[in-house]
């Protein structure tokens, strides 16, 4: 037994160091054919790699699982923390949501209570747009609603939020509203907290430009835009927007109305006040009084 495992060792050794032997060579080999700068050579090698690289697919297919596997954890990492976040802020939604309820209910319990009449010019009737006016030069809406319903030429539209636009056009059952991008719009409008007032002036744009403006250095982007009242068109206090500034550096309209779904609107039954056909009628009669005499003055 003893023989036999010598002579093993005898065999194994001199196998490892001819195999080690031809691996060094088949390494030296390939390191000088990849050295090599010539055409021929060149063209070897290519044909050894369109050979040898696409038999390779299969050894790079548990690499491509294991990538694909780390993304998917960490995008669901990023779905997990985003959940949380929803969460939170869901929670923080409702909580709002209670006291906004709440306090809507004391509103109208305090209005219960001290008999308040709101100002009944501003009632409203909804209508839903059939139609614009698909130009981008004339800004404009068409409304199922028109004669039949009460509706006066000049009255305001709003979409619940913001001012959209006046009535321009009566029919029987259909009115236009020219919407206050259009460039035929003009608003005289009030900038808070300033109290600066301005002229808002359409221009076939998202954002109308700010005209007019009596100091612009009291004017900062973000304050709040409401109708003047100036006028009589449209009712004072309606929102119009927010102030911006374009990269020119020119004061515009952010719009509160939300134009890209225009679907119901609601029309502003506004009674402007009568004209003044009577001005001297203004200032009540004066009690007439007994001129006095400069003798009489003068007599004492």
């Amino acid at each position: 037994m003893a023989k036999d495992r010598s002579q093993r060792d005898d065999y194994t050794t001199p196998l490892r160091r001819l195999l080690l032997g031809i691996v060094i060579l088949c390494l030296l080999g390939i390191f000088l054919v990849w050295r090599i700068d010539s055409p021929r050579v060149e063209r070897f090698r290519a044909q050894v790699v369109d050979a040898v690289v696409p038999s390779m697919d299969w050894a790079m297919v548990p690499v491509t699982a294991a990538v694909n596997l780390v993304r998917d954890f960490q995008s669901y990492q990023r779905l997990s923390e985003q959940n949380r976040e929803l969460r939170s802020e869901l929670r923080l939604m409702r909580a709002w949501k209670e006291a906004a309820l709440q306090l809507e209910q004391e509103n109208a319990r305090l209005l219960d209570l001290n008999n308040v009449r709101l100002d009944p010019r501003l009632t409203y009737i909804t209508g839903v747009v059939m139609a614009d006016s698909g130009s981008p030069f004339r800004q404009s809406v068409l409304l199922n609603v028109g004669e039949r319903d009460g509706i006066v030429d000049g009255w305001a539209t709003m979409d619940g939020i913001g001012l959209v636009g006046r009535i321009s056009g009566v029919g029987p059952d259909t009115a236009r509203v020219i919407l206050v991008t259009d460039a035929t719009s003009a608003i005289p409008a009030t900038i808070q907290p300033s109290g600066q007032t301005a002229l808002i002036k359409g221009d076939n744009t998202p954002a109308p430009v700010v005209e007019f403006l009596e100091n612009r250095e009291l004017v900062r982007p973000g304050d709040r835009v409401i109708t003047s009242g100036d006028g009589g068109v449209f009712p004072a206090g309606l929102l119009i927007g927010q102030i911006a500034a374009d990269p020119g550096g020119r004061l515009r309209v952010r719009l509160s109305a939300d134009f890209e779904r225009l679907e119901f609107l609601r029309v502003l039954r506004f009674h402007s006040p009568p004209p003044i056909q009577d001005p001297g009628g203004i200032v009540g009669p004066t009690r007439p009084e007994t001129a006095l005499v400069p003798d009489e003055v003068s007599d004492g």
